[in-house]
Protein backbone atom coordinates (compact mmCIF):
# COMPACT_ATOMS: atom_id res chain seq x y z
CA UNK A 1 0.00 0.00 0.00
CA UNK A 2 1.34 3.41 -0.92
CA UNK A 3 1.51 6.08 1.76
CA UNK A 4 0.95 8.82 -0.83
CA UNK A 5 -2.67 7.75 -1.33
CA UNK A 6 -2.18 6.39 -4.83
CA UNK A 7 -3.22 2.78 -4.23
CA UNK A 8 -5.58 0.89 -2.01
CA UNK A 9 -4.56 -1.80 0.47
CA UNK A 10 -3.11 -4.88 -1.18
CA UNK A 11 -5.16 -8.06 -1.08
CA UNK A 12 -3.21 -11.26 -1.80
CA UNK A 13 -3.68 -12.24 -5.43
CA UNK A 14 -5.36 -8.94 -6.41
CA UNK A 15 -3.50 -6.00 -7.89
CA UNK A 16 -3.79 -2.69 -6.03
CA UNK A 17 -6.37 -0.27 -7.40
CA UNK A 18 -5.11 3.25 -8.10
CA UNK A 19 -6.94 6.05 -6.31
CA UNK A 20 -6.55 9.76 -6.87
CA UNK A 21 -3.89 11.45 -4.79
CA UNK A 22 -5.19 14.30 -2.71
CA UNK A 23 -3.66 17.64 -3.59
CA UNK A 24 -4.00 21.27 -2.56
CA UNK A 25 -6.98 21.87 -4.82
CA UNK A 26 -9.59 21.02 -2.23
CA UNK A 27 -8.17 23.40 0.37
CA UNK A 28 -7.76 26.06 -2.29
CA UNK A 29 -11.44 25.77 -3.20
CA UNK A 30 -13.08 24.91 0.12
CA UNK A 31 -11.15 27.52 2.11
CA UNK A 32 -12.31 30.63 0.26
CA UNK A 33 -15.80 29.12 -0.24
CA UNK A 34 -16.27 28.45 3.47
CA UNK A 35 -14.90 31.88 4.40
CA UNK A 36 -17.17 33.84 2.04
CA UNK A 37 -20.17 31.64 2.89
CA UNK A 38 -19.64 32.11 6.63
CA UNK A 39 -19.14 35.87 6.36
CA UNK A 40 -22.22 36.43 4.17
CA UNK A 41 -24.60 33.96 5.86
CA UNK A 42 -25.92 36.31 8.59
CA UNK A 43 -27.01 38.72 5.84
CA UNK A 44 -28.74 36.00 3.83
CA UNK A 45 -31.60 35.24 6.25
CA UNK A 46 -34.27 36.53 3.84
CA UNK A 47 -32.90 34.43 0.99
CA UNK A 48 -32.70 31.32 3.17
CA UNK A 49 -36.29 31.84 4.30
CA UNK A 50 -37.37 32.21 0.66
CA UNK A 51 -35.51 29.06 -0.44
CA UNK A 52 -36.84 26.97 2.46
CA UNK A 53 -40.41 28.17 1.79
CA UNK A 54 -40.44 26.40 -1.60
CA UNK A 55 -40.21 22.61 -1.77
CA UNK A 56 -38.32 22.73 -5.06
CA UNK A 57 -35.78 25.11 -3.50
CA UNK A 58 -35.23 22.81 -0.53
CA UNK A 59 -34.84 19.80 -2.78
CA UNK A 60 -32.47 21.60 -5.19
CA UNK A 61 -30.34 22.86 -2.31
CA UNK A 62 -30.26 19.35 -0.82
CA UNK A 63 -29.22 17.82 -4.14
CA UNK A 64 -26.44 20.39 -4.61
CA UNK A 65 -25.15 19.91 -1.07
CA UNK A 66 -25.33 16.12 -1.31
CA UNK A 67 -23.53 16.08 -4.65
CA UNK A 68 -20.85 18.50 -3.53
CA UNK A 69 -20.32 16.67 -0.26
CA UNK A 70 -20.03 13.30 -1.99
CA UNK A 71 -17.48 14.71 -4.43
CA UNK A 72 -15.36 15.87 -1.50
CA UNK A 73 -15.80 12.63 0.48
CA UNK A 74 -15.25 10.38 -2.54
CA UNK A 75 -12.23 12.25 -3.82
CA UNK A 76 -10.51 13.02 -0.55
CA UNK A 77 -9.48 9.78 1.13
CA UNK A 78 -6.89 11.37 3.37
CA UNK A 79 -7.02 11.83 7.14
CA UNK A 80 -3.36 12.76 7.72
CA UNK A 81 -2.65 16.24 8.94
CA UNK A 82 -4.99 18.92 10.26
CA UNK A 83 -5.93 20.37 6.88
CA UNK A 84 -6.78 16.96 5.44
CA UNK A 85 -8.95 16.14 8.45
CA UNK A 86 -10.77 19.48 8.14
CA UNK A 87 -11.41 18.89 4.42
CA UNK A 88 -12.77 15.39 5.11
CA UNK A 89 -14.98 16.58 7.97
CA UNK A 90 -16.25 19.45 5.83
CA UNK A 91 -17.17 16.94 3.11
CA UNK A 92 -19.10 14.78 5.57
CA UNK A 93 -20.82 17.86 7.06
CA UNK A 94 -21.98 19.05 3.62
CA UNK A 95 -23.10 15.51 2.71
CA UNK A 96 -25.14 15.19 5.91
CA UNK A 97 -26.80 18.57 5.34
CA UNK A 98 -27.75 17.52 1.82
CA UNK A 99 -29.23 14.22 3.02
CA UNK A 100 -31.23 16.00 5.74
CA UNK A 101 -32.61 18.56 3.29
CA UNK A 102 -33.72 15.82 0.91
CA UNK A 103 -34.98 13.28 3.47
CA UNK A 104 -36.47 15.51 6.19
CA UNK A 105 -37.13 19.02 4.87
CA UNK A 106 -39.81 19.66 7.52
CA UNK A 107 -37.34 18.93 10.32
CA UNK A 108 -34.80 21.28 8.77
CA UNK A 109 -37.43 24.03 8.48
CA UNK A 110 -38.47 23.51 12.12
CA UNK A 111 -34.81 23.74 13.19
CA UNK A 112 -34.31 26.98 11.27
CA UNK A 113 -37.49 28.43 12.77
CA UNK A 114 -36.41 27.54 16.31
CA UNK A 115 -32.95 29.05 15.77
CA UNK A 116 -34.43 32.27 14.38
CA UNK A 117 -36.79 32.57 17.38
CA UNK A 118 -34.07 32.26 20.02
CA UNK A 119 -31.50 35.03 20.59
CA UNK A 120 -29.09 32.60 22.27
CA UNK A 121 -29.40 30.15 19.36
CA UNK A 122 -28.71 32.96 16.90
CA UNK A 123 -25.60 33.85 18.91
CA UNK A 124 -24.43 30.21 18.84
CA UNK A 125 -25.22 30.04 15.13
CA UNK A 126 -23.11 33.15 14.46
CA UNK A 127 -20.26 31.77 16.59
CA UNK A 128 -20.36 28.54 14.58
CA UNK A 129 -20.17 30.40 11.30
CA UNK A 130 -17.43 32.66 12.68
CA UNK A 131 -15.45 29.50 13.44
CA UNK A 132 -16.27 28.25 9.93
CA UNK A 133 -14.81 31.47 8.50
CA UNK A 134 -11.60 30.89 10.46
CA UNK A 135 -11.43 27.29 9.25
CA UNK A 136 -11.93 28.56 5.70
CA UNK A 137 -9.06 31.01 6.09
CA UNK A 138 -6.88 28.20 7.47
CA UNK A 139 -7.69 25.93 4.52
CA UNK A 140 -7.08 28.71 2.02
CA UNK A 141 -3.72 29.45 3.59
CA UNK A 142 -2.72 25.77 3.64
CA UNK A 143 -3.89 25.25 0.06
CA UNK A 144 -2.06 28.23 -1.38
CA UNK A 145 0.98 28.63 0.88
CA UNK A 146 1.27 25.62 3.21
CA UNK A 147 3.72 23.44 1.31
CA UNK A 148 6.07 26.32 0.53
CA UNK A 149 6.46 27.14 4.20
CA UNK A 150 6.93 23.46 5.15
CA UNK A 151 9.51 22.91 2.39
CA UNK A 152 11.48 26.02 3.32
CA UNK A 153 11.46 25.13 7.04
CA UNK A 154 12.64 21.58 6.36
CA UNK A 155 15.26 22.65 3.81
CA UNK A 156 13.75 20.49 1.05
CA UNK A 157 12.44 23.28 -1.17
CA UNK A 158 13.25 21.67 -4.52
CA UNK A 159 10.12 22.74 -6.38
CA UNK A 160 9.55 26.36 -7.33
CA UNK A 161 7.08 28.28 -5.17
CA UNK A 162 4.53 28.27 -8.02
CA UNK A 163 4.46 24.48 -8.40
CA UNK A 164 0.84 24.31 -7.25
CA UNK A 165 1.34 21.81 -4.41
CA UNK A 166 -0.25 22.46 -1.05
CA UNK A 167 -0.27 20.67 2.27
CA UNK A 168 -3.79 19.19 2.42
CA UNK A 169 -2.90 15.92 0.81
Amino acid sequence: MSTAGTTTAAIPGIAPVPTPASGPGRSRVIGPYATVYAIRLPELNAMITDVLARPVGVFALGVLLLGGGLVIVGGHCNWRGPAAVVVSLFGWFVTLRGVLLIATPGTVQASVDSVMASPSAILAFRAFFGALALVGLFLAWVGWFGNRVTAVESGTAERPATSGRGADG
